[in-house]
């Protein structure tokens, strides 16, 4: 019973912090129909703003500039660089976000270094939340679920609850209509981007400390990102949730568990012999697998349900 909690708890704030990063792709996508590849990149630009800004004022003031600079970054480049491309097509789009992501990540080499940079939880933040069955629960990962499902609320209030949110609803199915009502439809669309770019920002502010800031940490998470969208389901905000919670969960179980794959054959009572055919894969442990679990689901979600849990497109 404290595997199984303990375990899923951490899962838990895991894969909130996956719907942190994937929640600002999505509602970009779902908004404007372009797939940004430099999302990851806004993370990583969240999180060494956030180590910046903390070395100079603290944590909880970084909590609130870097996302809004990591906005405004990409809302610039929207007007500047992605507005220009926009009518050429999905593929320009694709390679103009592309190639922003590796000047992103050498700038930050340039600025930052190569290494890890010294970004740490807050004094206020250190030590457990809780104890369950003598483990203690930290809690600074409570404060990351609570900041996750708090962006989560506020998203779906904005866009459902708000004149704006009818207004980029509208701007999206029937821009001509909106324009004609005296909307700045492109002004609208800068909007959106930036604000995604804010919640990837967000997400690197409060995962920068958690995990590592480093200039790979955008091509750690980057794969993982696109993989929680496609399972969901391309543009849906609700879908983006439920994949994150489902990968972070199920991959945070993999990991702890330090069983063969072997064993679970055998449970099912087959006999396995070196002359077995996969013997090597079998002799592998489920942790060990644990990092390509997000890819396998990947795989089958696009063979047996394309659109993904909850979305209306196919890709």
């Amino acid at each position: 019973m404290e595997f199984f909690t303990i375990s899923l708890l951490n899962g838990l704030s895991y894969g909130l912090l996956l719907f942190m990063l994937s929640s600002g792709l999505t509602l970009i996508f779902s908004m404007m129909g372009v797939l940004n590849f430099a999302h990851a990149s806004f993370y990583m630009l969240g999180a060494y703003f956030a180590y910046a800004v903390t070395s100079l004022v603290g944590f909880w003031p970084a909590l609130i500039v870097a996302p809004l600079l990591v906005g405004l970054i990409g809302a610039a480049f929207e007007r500047f660089c992605l507005r220009r491309v926009h009518k050429f097509g999905h593929v320009p789009e694709l390679l103009v976000t592309f190639g922003l992501s590796y000047i992103l990540v050498e700038l930050v080499q340039l600025v930052w270094g190569r290494i890890a940079v010294d970004y740490r939880i807050p004094e206020a933040l250190k030590g457990p939340l809780f104890t369950l069955y003598g483990t203690q629960f930290p809690m600074y990962r409570g404060f990351m679920m609570v900041v996750a499902l708090f962006m989560l609320v506020a998203v779906w209030l904005l866009l459902k609850r708000t004149r704006i949110g009818l207004v980029i609803q509208a701007a999206l199915t029937h821009p001509e209509a909106a324009e004609a009502l005296g909307h700045n439809v492109p002004r609208v669309f800068m909007l959106v981007f930036g604000g995604g770019a804010a919640l990837a920002g967000l997400a690197g502010v409060i995962g920068g400390n958690a995990f590592v800031t480093e200039p790979g940490m955008a091509a750690a998470v980057g794969s993982v990102i696109f993989v929680v969208v496609v399972v969901g389901g391309m543009g849906s905000l609700a879908g983006a949730f439920l994949a994150s919670v489902l990968i972070g969960v199920i991959q945070t179980f993999a990991v702890a568990v330090d069983s063969s794959l072997m064993s679970a054959v055998s449970v099912l009572g087959v006999t396995v012999t070196p002359e077995t055919f996969g013997y090597a894969l079998l002799k592998l442990k489920v942790s060990q697998i644990a990092p390509i679990l997000p890819y396998l689901f990947l795989v089958l979600m696009l063979i047996f349900r394309p659109k993904g849990l909850l979305g209306t497109r196919e890709g």
